[in-house]
């Protein structure tokens, strides 16, 4: 399946996107997707992992309940005994998934959950089938479902425990002496089984990558500017408030770059909107490029408004950084016939730079960066002022 909209083409190159309109019929995405695809099924399936794991101790205690009912001859201690075992072991993994710092460890202690229930459910039926071979085994197949359904693997985890427990029922029942027409016609219906279960769980799975591509995107389209993939301004007030919070934490200084694509209206008068459009994508590159640390942030505010925000930077620091980007735009050598202020086009930038420990507003650090851009405006544009 592939997803072909002519919308997507609109927001294109995203890697969401681009995933989307290249499809994942493997239920597989390019590498650094799957990496963020599985730490946020991790991160979201917490709840229903264990969720999962406090029914199946449930029913598996009820299942110990029906044995005693079953079978009254000596195998029933055997039978209690793997199923003490595999409860034990159970609780020693709901005991580390209580942990939220194990997150890392959610998938292997599924899979061991899994694979106890699983080897456990054959050992119980191989055993009571040494006295009694009508003895229920549809036991195991709820544990294959869990696996497709319940716990929240993906495919390829869930086939991989479902043809272990497979293995597993077969060799234990061949130990057993079940007659070999009855274990065919009882792995056949196990087959049959894990095949409708496995086609469930890639239908959801195909949906759950889907979601979270669709998801995803989203979130980029409303925090992001369509034109130069830069922040909007939106996403830059959330951010704003969230570095001003750390940073008075922290006593760490915030600064503020406050850029103008100089004599723009000009521009686009003179060239037509479609080249400044251009024109502001070949900015939105640069000031892309001004923003590489983590918590950094370049922002396209509206227009040929532009905002770069500095997070633990000194003023000089920060004065040096709004240079490099107002000369990376003048390399650039875009030709504007209609600037009065050179022969390319150009910016002015206004610089603040706060300590909001000290007691400073964080308004005031907006203000202080469009009095500076004001200023470099009124003083002959294209220039740096703090």
């Amino acid at each position: 399946m592939s997803f072909h909209h002519a919308w997507l083409d609109d927001v294109r190159p995203n890697p969401y996107a681009d995933q989307l309109a290249l499809g994942f019929r493997l239920l597989r995405f390019v590498r650094p997707l799957e990496r963020e695809y599985r730490a946020h099924m991790r991160e979201d399936g917490f709840d229903l992992k264990r969720i999962a794991l406090s029914v199946g101790m449930v029913i598996w205690l009820a299942f110990a309940g029906l044995d005693s009912f079953l079978i009254q001859t000596q195998p029933l201690w055997w039978m209690l005994a793997v199923r003490l075992g595999v409860l034990l072991l159970l609780l020693a993994c709901g005991g580390l998934m209580l942990q939220r710092r194990h997150t890392q460890l959610l998938v292997p202690l599924s899979l061991t959950c899994i694979g106890a229930l699983g080897l456990g459910s054959a050992a119980v039926v191989a055993i009571a089938h040494t006295v009694d071979p009508n003895y229920p085994y549809e036991g195991v197949l709820l544990v294959c479902m869990a696996a497709y359904f319940l716990v929240g693997l993906r495919l390829s985890e869930a086939l991989a425990s479902s043809l272990v427990l497979l293995l597993a029922y077969v060799g234990f029942e061949l130990l057993a002496g079940l007659p070999i027409p009855r274990l065919v016609n009882n792995v056949l219906f196990l087959l049959f089984g894990n095949l409708m279960g496995a086609l469930g769980c890639y239908l959801l799975e195909f949906k759950s990558r889907e979601h979270f591509l669709v998801s995803r995107l989203m979130r980029v389209l409303a925090e992001r500017d369509s034109l130069t993939g830069l922040h909007n301004r939106r996403s830059f007030n959330r951010q704003l408030e969230r570095l001003w919070r750390q940073a008075q934490r922290e006593s760490q200084p915030l600064a503020l770059l406050l850029c103008d694509i100089d004599h723009f209206k000009a521009y686009n008068d003179r060239y037509g909107h479609q080249a400044g459009d251009n024109v502001l994508q070949r900015v939105g590159t640069v000031f892309s490029e001004a923003a590489r640390r983590p918590f950094d942030m370049s922002v396209r505010l509206g227009g040929e408004e532009f905002a770069v925000l500095l997070y633990d930077i000194t003023e000089e620091q920060a004065r040096q950084r709004a240079e490099i980007l107002r000369a990376a735009l003048e390399h650039l050598d875009i030709r504007h016939e209609r600037s009065d202020t050179a022969s390319m086009v150009t910016m002015s930038i206004g610089v603040a730079c706060l300590r909001p420990a000290d007691g400073g507003e964080i308004a005031k650090l907006y203000e202080h960066a469009d009095r500076a851009l004001y200023e470099a405006k009124a003083f002959g544009r294209n220039q740096v002022v703090a």
